[in-house]
């Protein structure tokens, strides 16, 4: 999520940046040249510099550069002969020599084609005990900064007075990475960037499962849990001198960033001020604990509680569920005096009216909400159901069960009711939950969450559901792929999209409520204007209202239509047309056709016949659901079967897309994703399965000591990722 870390607000001041390059970042496995990352980095410094920050660069790379181009020259001056004696080691300080050069005209060549100006600065650790040297350096550098040139130093390696300059720690620097702390401090920089392989600090050896990046490093608390790696696979620095240079210069006042030069504009997002990578900084240790340490506690605290939920009898978790709508209903008074201030927060901030139409707990949803609850508890428990059972062998039976996924976290705007809705299904299906909602609904959530977990018993724990109150935590929680099984989100395409974008851990939703209706030429008039009346008016802002109609070319001058489009402008519709709607009939033309209005708006437009309208919804639509108006079962079929969304209906509202409306009791969210659930998902949704095996001490040995059965005893569907059809002439609902 790309959104500002309140610890590094400091980051709008910032104006001198030094950036370090390491070995590792600029260079290739085989020892050649990144020059794809070396460009990135280019771009994103000619970037800065347009926007008038000051950089400078610390390079390293020259001894990796010149050792492969010297064994290169030495392997084809070499005769046969000279190759199969015993090889030795290239002299370092040659390397450098030859490195340097190479590696400096790849920076002039790369920043020439951005139309910049760099320059090299080769410096040795004595250079430093001059004073009039540091004098003067001081002077160049600021004049080449006027001159918005780049000014990119390198130690000087090929002339150190250091017998071993891999291996002598000795001087005022020893590496790239101290000088570029030192020069932070010379040069009075704002910022020092320290770029690596890796994303960070991390608590131990990056390729170790346990180990967590930490964002904010604190001495106190940090210095004495972190186990380094190996030392950089190239170069002479690696994690332990980057953590060494960053406090020294951390301590001097110079805040720090150890990040990856392997992803993507990380410079950039360093001074946006978003949390990558793991800043030092002399204040962090007054600073509040790491939030990354409460996101994990929240969700490690919400899996034991679901553990525990889980070991109750179904009757006990039906219990909690009935005590949850009964306590909605005894707060109800409280709870709309709380929405109804968000309400009236969000009006006088000027939200749009779909955003408060969702917002609004509107008359009657709390006994709705509560309803919905009961019927949930009432189902026949999910959790625990035998759906497989097989005699693999005599005495040895096998069985595939029901359990819950484990944690979730649910990320959702504006509709305060959603929250209720997760909460009973998270309880129904044994999972723990993590909930965030929109700050808009913040008084809401915070009354509901409250009324919810004063209804669960002391011996599941009240932090079994979660309420994640800041945007900085979900960053946090949407890299816990160890302890947060799946997250759904629930708002707009740019929500969904950005979560997708920032997270390893599975994403069940949908990005878009795209849904149409189409009207056949056999269509009974009366029907369709009954069903895209609903499918528009009845909420509007609702994933499943209808976005565009549209009609067969057969109807363009048919009553019927016309009747139609008057009743939805007299509904406050606006009404916006395709190419050949607009030619038609004179509305506006729709800026696009795969467009959520979430609003009374609709795009019109005229098509040849079912299969037009089949290809128009595959090319523009969602996969959330599509109807077709007819009278025809042979093009009804022809419909159902081709539409490729997660519901399809013949003659009913769009509208009856909802988890509560299909019987499901309550639904978590809609996901149009083909992957574990399709559709809206309920209790079902938030289960996977695991096996049970009961034998009397067989082994496998070789196959040899067991004759295998494998007869089927039980089964029982479960967990199917398939299409919604709605007949409703039929009067039920059916999934194929």
């Amino acid at each position: 999520m790309a959104s500002v870390d309140p610890s590094r607000s400091f980051m709008r001041d910032v104006k001198r940046v030094i950036i370090k390059v390491g070995t590792a970042v600029v260079s290739r496995q085989d020892g050649r040249l990144a020059l794809g990352r070396v460009g990135s980095l280019c771009e994103q410094v000619k970037e800065l510099n347009s926007l008038g920050f000051e950089v400078i660069m610390v390079t390293s790379g020259a001894v990796g550069v010149g050792r492969q181009r010297l064994r290169y020259r030495k392997l084809v001056n070499s005769s046969f002969a000279d190759l199969q004696k015993p090889q030795m080691e290239l002299d370092g300080k040659a390397c450098a020599a030859v490195g340097q050069s190479g590696l400096m005209a790849l920076y002039d060549m790369l920043f020439n084609q951005l139309d910049v100006s760099s320059s090299q600065l080769l410096v040795t650790d004595s250079d430093f005990e001059n004073s009039k040297f540091r004098e003067q350096l001081t002077a160049t550098v600021e004049s080449l900064l006027d001159l918005k040139v780049i000014p990119i130093f390198n130690e000087n390696d090929a002339i150190s007075t250091r017998k071993a300059p891999y291996e002598d720690s000795s001087g005022i620097f020893w590496d790239n990475d101290s000088l570029a702390g030192l020069l932070a401090l010379e040069l009075k920089a704002d910022l020092l960037i320290l770029l690596s392989d890796v994303d960070g600090l991390y608590s131990g050896p990056p390729s170790e499962p346990s180990s967590k990046i930490i964002h904010t490093y604190i001495k106190e608390k940090h210095h004495h849990e972190i186990t380094f790696g190996d030392k950089s696979r190239v170069g002479r620095g690696g994690m332990t001198a980057k953590v060494k240079a960053a406090v020294l210069a951390s301590n001097s006042g110079t805040p720090v960033v150890i990040t990856s030069g392997f992803e993507n504009q990380s410079i950039v997002k360093v001074l946006h001020g978003e949390k990558i990578g793991t800043l030092f900084h002399k204040d962090a240790g007054s600073w509040e604990s790491s939030k990354d340490v409460s996101a994990r506690e929240m969700a490690v605290a919400a899996r034991d509680c679901s553990r525990r939920l889980q070991n109750l009898s179904s009757e006990e978790r039906k219990k909690i569920l009935l005590d949850v709508a009964d306590a909605l209903e005894a707060n109800e008074d409280l709870i709309r005096s709380e929405n109804e201030a968000d309400v009236a927060a969000a009006q006088e901030a000027g939200y749009e009216k779909p955003l408060v139409a969702r917002l609004t707990i509107k008359p009657g949803k709390i006994a709705s909400l509560a309803k919905s609850i009961r019927t949930l508890a009432n189902m026949e428990d999910p959790i625990n159901q035998i759906l497989k059972k097989t005699e693999v062998a005599d005495d040895l039976v096998l069985e595939k069960t029901s359990c819950p996924l484990g944690v979730l976290l649910i990320v959702f705007e504006s509709r305060p009711d959603a929250l209720v809705q997760i909460a009973s299904l998270a309880i129904r299906s044994g999972n723990g939950l993590l909930l965030k909602g929109g700050k808009e609904a913040i008084r809401s959530n915070t009354i509901l969450h409250k009324v919810i977990t004063d209804a669960i018993p002391r011996n599941v724990g009240d932090k079994l559901i979660g309420l994640v109150t800041t945007r900085d935590e979900i960053a946090d929680l949407l890299k816990l792929d160890d302890v947060i099984d799946l997250v759904i989100p629930r708002g707009s395409n740019k929500l969904v999209s950005q979560i997708k974008a920032s997270t390893k851990i599975p994403v069940l939703g949908h990005a878009d409520g795209i849904c149409h209706v189409y009207i056949d030429k056999s269509a009974d008039m009366d029907m369709a204007k009954r069903i895209v009346m609903d499918a528009k008016i009845d909420y509007p802002a609702a994933c499943n209202a209808m976005e565009t109609l549209l009609v067969h070319k057969d109807l363009m001058k048919s009553p019927g239509v016309d009747d139609l489009l008057v009743a939805l402008k007299t509904e406050g519709v606006s009404i916006y047309a395709g190419p050949v709607a607009h030619k038609a009939l004179g509305f506006p033309k729709a800026g696009s056709f795969h467009h959520e209005y979430s609003s009374l708006a609709c795009t019109v437009e005229f098509v040849d016949d079912v299969q037009s309208a089949i290809d128009h919804i595959h090319r523009y639509g969602s996969a959330h659901t599509d109807c077709i108006v007819t009278t025809d079962n042979t093009v009804a079929a022809t419909f159902l079967r081709q539409v490729d969304s997660a519901a399809v209906f013949h003659n009913a509202s769009t509208r009856f897309s909802d988890g509560a409306r299909f019987g499901l009791g309550a639904e978590v969210g809609i996901s149009t994703g083909r992957i574990h659930a399709r559709g809206p998902v309920g209790v079902e949704g938030l289960l996977t399965t695991r096996w049970i095996m009961r034998g009397n001490g067989q082994v496998v040995n070789g196959d040899k000591d067991v004759a295998l059965l494998q007869q089927t005893m039980v089964t029982r569907k479960f967990l199917q990722v398939t299409p919604w059809i709605i007949y409703p002439q039929h009067k039920h609902i059916s999934c194929t």
